[in-house]
């Protein structure tokens, strides 16, 4: 027999002092320093270890680990985990000691260009980082987690929720302020200090001791990069004399992404940028122009040089914008013809009633991934059939679209100009300007006379892929399989992360009464990811939309809890039937069709789709933790399970990202079959 899951629990966990921190408050400010932290190593190695610009959801899978184990850990020790603040301070080092910058040759990866390596190499670098962010992130969890023993277990459910909403917030609106990673330090160090609050001189110098080399590291960085911090990159600058005129180099993250050059010296040594108003039969009248990927600004110029009497200018990233305005040296965007928005592209190209004589996707590769997505970049939406079948609604008639890039191989410039064939319903013009890198420039008319190709397009290659579509967006990987790099990169995390929970939580037949709970995690993730990556789809790739989601999910969950506390539901069987009802609806409606609504319908829409069988799922959690009789362990074994969620993310890979419901259709179901049956639950 165990006690009811709502009655009164000691003060304090057993063997634990007491906290100068209430339970309730305490609770709330670990899980949202736990959110907080785990957002900030995503965001920050990944500036500094360009590996993890394109493997985003490491760091992530490292954090659930280390989250997990610091659950199953509660009880099993009396000492505060200092270890988290030491072990952070050194990955904060060796990070700073040890930059990376990736080498994108690899063939199956999801990107292209290729530029020399530095640092440590990955097998070395990536494991460090993993394994550092799961010991980080343990010693927040367990702080949260010991909490849970001494409310009743929704209430503590609850108040994690709410923390964890609070460090979403607070992440968003520093990076909503541009804040360096130094302000993040910051807010860790007093986290630390706060929470595991040392009481003797040995206590207090493992938690001040590495609290101040992580600020001082940080702030030496920040001085020293002359960074701006945009919500997706670290951006730094230099002043070069090339091209024989004084240019402005701006890298991202480490890696070589634009540079402010005068109009007239670029279109002399580049005839790329020309190409697209030579191709277009409407280059000599260019009434309206859009832009996609301004930058820093040179293809606007670039554009009002051509004669283009209004240009609405879209860039998803503000910072660069901002250098673009301050330092180009033809002040493109102070002229008056000029309008910029702060936008991704695909979601601009949805919303606006605008229609264009020119349409010009500008080098609108990102270098980064889309957070909380494995596989899903920035710009993954622009170069799908529908995107292209969307700028083709947006001509004008007589009008053209174009893009232009340095493209690593020539089945890529093929496969975009197939799709551009499919979607406009004639061959395209093709241009490979040089061989080496095949910078190529691909021009479309709104018909084919509309358009003036220097020679025909032969058409793709043998052996050239299918257009990508917006349920596998995955234009760079060649083939319908997952690279190998990921599966050995998947399988060694599994391993690590089963000795892990051996080492830390003991046995594991200890968790095998939370079967179901471990399986619900699993689940849980994948429908987050569905739920990140249409929302992407609807209403963009911006951060801002990427935090809403993440806060929305929360919510969802919360207002789960909620109602399970204070409102008699349907036994759990039950709500199992509406959540396969809610997989179902998320299955039958289309994103063609919720693209087709108005924005404010189709955000009530795609929310009530996105966050039923999210709701669901979680009465159904709510309900089995609140009679389970380890809450840590049943707690822990959920979290495990997230991480494994994040393993099978890859998987869309193969079946698309609606394929996912599928699996994760499959995985609620054997949560239901593992569900303990009635008078077995406490056992």
């Amino acid at each position: 027999m165990t006690a009811p899951a709502q009655s009164p629990t000691t003060p304090h966990s057993p063997g634990q002092p007491a906290h100068w921190m209430p339970v309730r408050p305490r609770l709330v400010a670990a899980s949202a320093f736990m959110l907080f932290l785990e957002l900030a190593l995503i965001r920050w190695t990944g500036s500094n270890i360009v590996h993890l610009s394109y493997f985003t959801n490491f760091v992530l899978l490292g954090s659930f680990l280390g989250i997990g184990l610091g659950f199953l850990r509660v009880g099993r020790t009396r000492r505060q985990p200092y270890y988290s603040a030491i072990t952070l301070a050194a990955l904060v080092l060796i990070i700073l000691r040890f930059p990376v910058t990736v080498d994108r040759e690899t063939e199956g990866v999801l990107y292209w260009t290729s530029l020399a390596t530095t640092g440590p190499p990955a097998w070395l670098i990536l494991p460090i980082i993993f394994c550092a962010a799961a010991v980080v992130l343990m010693g927040p969890a367990e702080l949260v987690g010991r909490c849970f023993p001494e409310l009743p277990r929704l209430d503590a459910y609850r108040y994690d929720l709410i923390g964890s909403l609070t460090g979403i917030a607070l992440f968003t609106a520093l990076s909503f302020l541009s804040a360096p990673p130094v302000v993040w330090g910051v807010v860790a160090a007093v986290a630390y200090v706060a929470l595991l609050w040392p009481r003797g001189l040995p206590g207090r110098l493992l938690v001040l001791v590495p609290s101040l080399v992580v600020v001082t590291a940080l702030a030496v960085e920040t001085v020293a990069a002359g960074a701006l911090w945009s919500p997706y990159y670290k951006v730094t600058t230099e002043r070069l004399d090339d091209y024989g005129v004084p240019v402005l180099d701006i890298k991202v993250n480490g890696i070589p992404h634009q540079r402010a050059v005068p109009a007239e010296r670029r279109l002399e040594l580049e005839r790329q940028y020309a190409l697209p108003y030579e191709r277009a039969a409407a280059s000599g009248r260019l009434g309206d122009v859009l832009i996609v990927g301004a930058g820093s600004g040179t293809d606007v110029a670039i554009a009002l040089r051509e004669g283009a009497r209004r240009v609405d200018a879209v860039e998803i990233d503000p910072q660069l914008l901002r250098i673009g305005r301050e330092s180009h040296p033809d002040r493109p965007y102070d002229d008056p013809r000029v309008t910029t928005h702060v936008a991704d592209g695909r979601a601009f190209l949805e919303r606006t009633g605008k229609k264009y004589d020119l349409i010009l996707f500008a080098l609108p590769d990102s270098l980064t991934l889309v957070s909380g997505a494995s596989s899903l970049r920035l710009e993954s939406y622009l170069f799908t059939r529908e995107a292209m079948e969307a700028a083709r609604a947006h001509l004008k008639p007589g009008g053209a679209f174009s893009m232009y890039n340095y493209y690593r191989e020539r089945w890529l410039v093929d496969r975009l100009a197939a799709t551009m064939r499919d979607a406009f319903g004639h061959a395209p013009c093709v241009d490979v300007v040089t061989e080496a890198g095949q910078q190529a420039v691909i021009t479309a008319g709104l018909t084919a006379r509309d358009q003036r190709c220097g020679a025909a397009w032969t058409g793709p290659a043998a052996g050239t892929p299918p257009p990508t579509g917006d349920d596998r967006p995955f234009l760079y990987l060649k083939d319908r399989t997952i690279p190998e790099l990921y599966v050995i990169t998947l399988v060694l995390i599994l391993i690590v992360s089963l000795l892990a929970v051996r080492v830390v939580a003991g046995p594991y037949s200890r968790m095998r009464p939370y079967g179901d709970l471990f399986l619900l995690g699993v689940g849980f993730l994948l429908l987050e990811t569905k739920s990140v990556t249409g929302f992407a789809l609807l209403f963009g790739t911006t951060w801002v939309v990427n935090a809403i989601v993440f806060a929305g999910v929360l919510v969802a969950v919360l207002a789960a809890v909620e109602v399970t506390r204070r409102f008699r539901t349907p036994p759990v069987p039950v709500m199992y039937g509406v959540l396969a009802a809610g997989l179902l609806l998320a299955w039958l409606v289309p994103n063609a069709w919720l693209l087709s609504l108005p924005l404010p319908l189709r955000a009530v829409a795609a929310v009530a789709v996105a966050f039923l069988p999210i709701f669901a799922a979680n009465v159904v959690f709510a309900k089995r933790f609140a009679e389970s009789s380890d809450g840590t362990l049943a707690f822990g074994a959920n979290l495990l399970g997230a991480m494994v969620g994040g393993c099978l993310e890859y998987l869309a890979l193969l079946v698309g990202y609606q394929g996912l419901l599928i699996v994760a259709a499959v995985l609620y179901l054997g949560a239901f079959v593992l569900l303990p049956r009635r008078g077995t639950v406490a056992a």
